[in-house]
């Protein structure tokens, strides 16, 4: 097997099995030889700044000298993005040799899905590899995702909850919340993040208190803090940091990453967390592409994956940083996001919009994405192309001394990235 036919292998799952159940995975992880209880996991869900926080969580683990997975979803320009040890992702030998190593036991589970897969490819890779610690990020939910097959994590982690995969996971922030909170296990404690919904946070009390595992949340405000376009200096728990991704909600998912490694640093075996400068360390070389990601300095050209409303308000709010020079937006989004939301939460930031169609069978039409954003009263236009879009921003932006804002699905931010930095290597 080819590492092109690896990846063409993995894609032959369908995106979803007929029936949400852990029961696929313990099948396949029991045939596997239960590599996941060999692994010491934090585990995080949430539905805005997992990345970001896993990101954290597992450079600090790095930074005190403990052999780290990272297992993440989904990717920007490279698949083996998702699994990596001390951020080197997984080789392309390595990945074709796993895939053909899990695949003969995957044929004999019926229903299997594409994320069920990658899962116990990743969790077996770790095992294999002797990690001393895996982050491990929630897919979809917590209940019922293939990551969840773990049944002690070292901690659970639930950052920011609020309304996506509707369809899926329920109309409310609480019905999230409760298959987020699915996560939680018998003992085990739970980190929530300080700006948590209230109606997410009296779920995530409950199913805690249900289960006898103590929450945890950081305290809400840093003693000081100095936000700029490079990232946020702040003072919290008697540390000074430097977060190098940008925007208020990064000082909210340090806080949450801080409190883990505090948390983690209490225990035996990973007291190292809290000798020397591993945190503060950690922190400030923790790297995620498309977080509000600066890809062009002339004229001023900012990536960002938000795709959802609350995603859309923090992006908004850390556009703010820019000061009064004029935005212009390029976006494009999946058919079955809330852009309507998303668009909102946008539109007081941004001088005009160029809509584009993402490369996904899920992609909202740029033409209907224009329609919409005119409806709310933005100057709005659609481009053939990515490359198109972003190269008329520019001109736009350089004439006027604004800046330009990448927005909405991963699979656009995918297309640009690669256009500023092509046959680049993520950092």
């Amino acid at each position: 097997m080819t590492y092109q036919e690896a990846l063409s292998h993995i894609h032959s799952f369908g995106r979803f099995s007929a029936k949400p159940t852990l029961g696929r995975m313990e099948a396949l992880m029991g045939l596997l030889g239960e590599p996941q209880e060999r692994l010491r996991i934090v585990h995080v869900a949430g539905t805005n700044g997992k990345g970001s926080t896993c990101a954290m969580i597992a450079s600090m683990l790095e930074a005190a000298g403990y052999r780290t997975g990272l297992y993440t979803s989904p990717f920007v320009l490279d698949f083996r993005e998702r699994i990596q040890i001390d951020r080197e992702m997984i080789s392309r030998s390595e990945l074709t040799e796993s895939v053909e190593r899990v695949s003969p036991l995957a044929a004999r589970v019926n229903d299997l899905n594409e994320f069920e897969f990658v899962t116990a490819v990743a969790y077996d890779y770790f095992a294999r590899k002797n990690c001393d610690v895996v982050v491990a990020e929630v897919g979809l939910g917590g209940t019922f995702d293939a990551t969840n097959v773990v049944r002690r994590p070292l901690i659970s982690v639930i950052t920011q909850i609020g309304l996506d995969h509707t369809a899926v996971l329920g109309g409310t922030v609480a019905e999230i919340a409760r298959a987020k909170a699915g996560i939680i296990k018998a003992g085990v404690p739970v980190v929530t993040c300080a700006a948590q919904d209230v109606d997410a946070l009296a779920v995530i009390y409950e199913e805690a208190c249900a289960r006898g595992a103590p929450v945890i949340q950081p305290s809400p405000h840093p003693e000081w803090m100095k936000l700029g376009l490079e990232g946020t200096e702040l003072g919290y728990r008697g540390c000074e940091l430097h977060v190098p991704l940008a925007g208020r909600h990064q000082v909210d998912n340090a806080m949450t990453a801080f409190t883990v490694a505090d948390e983690l640093g209490r225990t035996p075996e990973f007291g190292k967390l809290l000798l020397g400068d591993a945190i503060p360390r950690g922190i400030a070389s923790a790297r995620i592409p498309a977080r509000f990601e600066i890809v062009g300095r002339d004229p001023l050209v900012i990536l960002d994956g938000a795709h959802n409303p609350q995603a859309a308000r923090a992006l908004a709010d850390a556009l703010s940083l820019a000061g009064d020079r004029p935005v212009t937006g390029v976006m494009g989004i999946l058919a079955d996001k809330d852009g309507g939301g998303a668009l909102s939460a946008l539109a007081p930031r941004l001088r005009r919009l160029i809509c584009v169609t993402p490369k996904s069978p899920r992609a909202l039409d740029a033409h209907l994405l224009a329609e919409r954003a005119d409806a709310l009263g933005l100057r709005a236009s659609a481009a053939h192309s990515a490359g198109e879009a972003v190269e008329l921003a520019r001109a736009v932006a350089a004439s006027e001394g604004g800046v330009v804002a990448v927005c909405g699905s991963l699979y656009l931010a995918s297309e640009v990235r690669a256009l500023f930095f092509p046959g680049a290597k993520l950092e």
